[in-house]
């Protein structure tokens, strides 16, 4: 496991979210309490329902929590008021999900240009940022090609470089590798987690792939509303201490 010597990037404080269900009240996050360091990999896992995505949604400043405090960067996003929320998620976070995401009527490259215009970088900068992007996921000779000529693999690459060409300070994915088969799902983590290391990207990945939690920094899981360590994790760290390969 990596060291993290930088004061936390994130922190989350007793975040409290219900959902009414029929009569009654659903609680998903009871109290939730987490702290996460710039240029961590942090992978939330648990059972179907557990809340894994309404807490990204959270993070991310979609949602709003009903008690509680999130503060990234030092700012609490929480606070925010919607646009606020709104301007600081498109200059600060970027986003991976499942379904990939990306706009039809878009060709590759305009979909990965899209971030940099809405932060007011347009014209032949904006082109070269979303093509040098392209390039680090290795559809350099795509750029011009209508999303769906692409495969799945291509288009969640697609995905990523336009999730990180603005360079945000948090990147949120939610189930990244759940449309793809194994050998490509591969592929795809493999150059996310190199592009988010290279970066110095604090990462957090809802996901319930093996590969993809055993590479991150920690893994955190969601049960009965509570963010905790996971078994698998403390596994990996018990490995760690006694030294078994």
């Amino acid at each position: 496991m990596r060291l993290f010597r930088d004061l936390c990037l994130i922190v989350i404080r007793q975040l409290c979210r219900t959902f009414s269900e029929g009569t009654g009240i659903h609680r998903v996050l009871d109290a939730v309490d987490a702290s996460i360091h710039r240029g961590e990999v942090v992978a939330i896992v648990g059972r179907s329902g557990s809340g894994k995505s309404t807490l990204l949604n959270l993070v991310s400043g979609i949602d709003r929590a009903d008690s509680g405090e999130i503060a990234i960067e030092g700012r609490i996003v929480s606070s925010m008021q919607e646009p606020e929320r709104t301007l600081y998620r498109r200059q600060h976070i970027g986003f991976v999900y499942q379904f990939f995401n990306l706009i039809p009527t878009l060709n590759v490259e305009e979909n990965v240009r899209l971030p940099l215009e809405l932060n007011g970088i347009r014209g032949a900068p904006a082109r070269r940022r979303s093509a040098a992007m392209l390039a680090e996921v290795g559809l350099g000779g795509r750029l011009h090609s209508a999303v769906d000529q692409l495969s799945g693999g291509e288009q969640q690459r697609v995905a990523i470089a336009r999730a990180l060409v603005h360079e945000p300070a948090v990147l949120l994915a939610d189930e990244p590798t759940g449309n793809l088969d194994e050998e490509t799902a591969s592929q795809v983590l493999s150059v996310l987690l190199s592009l988010t290391r290279s970066r110095r990207t604090t990462l957090i990945v809802v996901t319930h792939d093996r590969w993809l939690a055993h590479s991150a920094d920690r893994v955190l899981e969601l049960r009965d509303g509570k963010l905790v360590t996971s078994a698998a994790d403390a596994d990996r760290a018990y490995t760690r201490r006694s030294g078994v390969s």
